[in-house]
C-alpha cells in the first residue's frame, strides 16, 4: 500500500468528497497508496455506494468498486487518519476545522486542497498545533453521473514543503498514485497565482460553456483578460508577488489573452491543453444550486482593491452577477460574450 513491504498502510481521509476530493482520494485508493475514507454529503455517499468511484482523464479510466470504498457522512470516521485532505468550499473551512479538531489525532497532517488564499490560516486557527499544509490544485475535475469524476485539464499538485515524516509520506503517496506532485517553500505565491487563474471561474459559471470555449472565443477571452488585468494591478499595489500562472508570468499570460484571435488560440492551445468536459467548480456549484466561492476569488481582489485604493470594477461587478445567479436558483444564466461584457460595464 505505501510501497514498503510489511509496513502499515497510510490511512487517508477526504473531508469534502466532491470532484477534487473524489479524484485525488480515488487515485490514492486505486493505486493502493492509502486506505482512504471519503466523507461527503448523503447524496455523494449513496451514489458511490451504488456505483463505485470511476476516475478518468484524457488517457485513462479506472473504477474503484463500492465494496473497496470506505464511505461516511460522519467526520468521526476520520479519527484514525494519518492525513486528511480538506476539499470543502472556502466558506465551510472554519466550521470543518472546528468539527475536525476534537476528532483528529494530534500527529495527523491536514492538507488543504482548496481555492483561495486564507484556508490554511482558517484551519490552523481551529486545529492548534497540528500540521496544516497548503496545496494548490492546478488541474480541473468535474463530476459526472453514476459516481464518476473526470480530469479534463491536466496540471500539477503543488504542496507546501514539510519537514515531517508523515508529510513526506503523503507527498510520496500522491506521486505514486500518478499525480504530478511538486513541493515549494513558498506556497503563498502559488496560491496567489492560482487565484488569478480562478478569476475566470465566474465566467465559466455565468456563461455555461466549457473552459476550452472561454479561451477560444474572443468575446469571452476579452472578459478573462479584463478580470486578470485588474487582479495583476491590485496584487502589485498590495505588494504581493504571485508565482507563475500555469508556468508563465501573469503579465505574459495577459498579453497572450489580448493577442489577435488566431494567434491567441494557437498559443493557448499549447499552454492549456484541455477537453470539452473541463468546466469550473463554480459552474458546478450553480448547476447544483450550491453557494459558490466567488467571495474568496474575485471577492478577494475586490477587498484588496478597496484596501489599496485600486480600481477593480469588473471583478466587483462579476461578484454581483454570480450572487444574482445564486439567488435565481439552480443553473447557469448562460450569458453570451456580448451580454456578459455589457453587464460588466
Amino acid at each position: 500500500m505505501n510501497g514498503t513491504s510489511g509496513a502499515r498502510a497510510l490511512r487517508g481521509g477526504v473531508m469534502g468528497a466532491g470532484s477534487i476530493g473524489c479524484y485525488v482520494g480515488g487515485r490514492l485508493a486505486a493505486a493502493g497508496q492509502a486506505d482512504v475514507t471519503l466523507v461527503g454529503r448523503d447524496r455523494v455517499v449513496e451514489e458511490l455506494g451504488r456505483h463505485g468511484l470511476t476516475i478518468s482523464d484524457r488517457t485513462d479510466r479506472r473504477t474503484v468498486p463500492a465494496r473497496d470504498l470506505t464511505l461516511s457522512t460522519d467526520v468521526a470516521s476520520l479519527a484514525d487518519a494519518d492525513v486528511v485532505l480538506v476539499c470543502v468550499k472556502s466558506g465551510q473551512t472554519a466550521d470543518v476545522g472546528a468539527a475536525l479538531d476534537p476528532v483528529l489525532r494530534p500527529d495527523a497532517v491536514v492538507l488543504s486542497l482548496q481555492n483561495g488564499v486564507h484556508n490554511v490560516d482558517r484551519l490552523h486557527a481551529a486545529l492548534g498545533t497540528r500540521q496544516v499544509l497548503g496545496a494548490v490544485v492546478d488541474f480541473n475535475v468535474v463530476s459526472r453521473p453514476a459516481g464518476a469524476v473526470h480530469c479534463g485539464l491536466p496540471g500539477p499538485l503543488t504542496v507546501a514543503r514539510s519537514g515531517t515524516t508523515t508529510g513526506a509520506a503523503v507527498v510520496a503517496a500522491l506521486a505514486a498514485a500518478g499525480l504530478e506532485v511538486t513541493t515549494t517553500a513558498d506556497i503563498a505565491a502559488v496560491q496567489w497565482a492560482k487565484l488569478l487563474v480562478n478569476l475566470n471561474n465566474a465566467i465559466s459559471a455565468l456563461s455555461d460553456v466549457p473552459t476550452v470555449e472561454l479561451m477560444t472565443r474572443e468575446g469571452y477571452r476579452r472578459v478573462v483578460a479584463g478580470l486578470l488585468a485588474e487582479g495583476v494591478a491590485v496584487l502589485r499595489a498590495a505588494g504581493i508577488r504571485p508565482g507563475r500562472v500555469r508556468r508563465v508570468p501573469a503579465r505574459l499570460m495577459l498579453r497572450v489573452l489580448r493577442l489577435p484571435d488566431p494567434l491567441a488560440r494557437r498559443l493557448l492551445a499549447a499552454r492549456l491543453p484541455t477537453d470539452a468536459q473541463a468546466r469550473s467548480s463554480m459552474w458546478e456549484d450553480l448547476v447544483r444550486g450550491r453557494p459558490t466561492e466567488v467571495d474568496d476569488l474575485n471577492g478577494e481582489i475586490v477587498r484588496l482593491a478597496e484596501r489599496t485604493g485600486t480600481p477593480a470594477p469588473l471583478n466587483r461587478r462579476i461578484v454581483d452577477l454570480v450572487h444574482a445567479a445564486e439567488a435565481a436558483g439552480p443553473g447557469s444564466p448562460g450569458m453570451a460574450p456580448g451580454a456578459l461584457w455589457s453587464a460588466l460595464h
